[in-house]
């Protein structure tokens, strides 16, 4: 499987957020590969978007949101845990989707720590190089499925975003696939 390439991550941060479902996030460190199904993500719009942190401006921080698409985003949060976004849309509009879990780790935590992700990333594009990729899922495309992730996506709202207010709060930007 080929990571997928960059046009991918430069379209609309919902549609990527989606679209990322039943995708692999793949990490290689040192000769060990590793490879984690995706079934949940959560978008962040843009600096409109009051839980994304890029709605206060460009920040030291959240730098890597103003960059390209394919760009990773990884930051520290609660004084312990990294959390992965991966940057979406065109360069300068701040926008990303965090990656809350896969088939085997459930919590963006639990993730990051599982697949040795800290701020070493922080800014790198993803790909071979840096050990950090997503992939389709090859044979699921063959079987010409409208969703190849083989159960449904659900939409909810965000966790842990109450600083935003209702309005943002509420917002269904996560996504959860619930197999069949």
């Amino acid at each position: 499987m080929a990571p997928l390439p960059r046009s991918f991550f430069a379209d609309k941060t919902l549609k990527v957020a989606e679209e990322l479902i039943g995708k692999y996030l793949v990490r290689k460190v040192g000769n060990k590969v590793i490879r984690e199904k995706i079934i949940e993500t959560e978008a962040y719009v843009g600096p409109h978007d009051l839980a994304c942190h890029s709605s206060r401006g460009r920040t030291t921080r959240n730098g890597p949101m103003f960059c390209e698409a394919g760009t990773i985003y990884v930051y520290f949060t609660y004084g312990m845990h990294w959390m992965l976004n991966i940057v979406t849309e065109e360069k300068d509009f701040p926008a990303a989707v965090l990656i809350r879990g896969t088939e085997n780790v459930s919590g963006p935590a639990r993730l990051t720590k599982h697949l040795k992700i800290d701020k070493k990333l922080n800014g790198k594009k993803l790909g071979r190089k840096t050990g950090l990729w997503i992939e389709s899922d090859l044979s699921a495309r063959k079987g010409g499925s409208a969703n190849p992730s083989g159960g449904k996506i659900l939409r909810t709202p965000r966790i842990g975003v109450s600083y935003a207010g209702q309005g943002w709060a509420e917002k269904p930007y996560r996504f959860v696939l619930k197999e069949n």
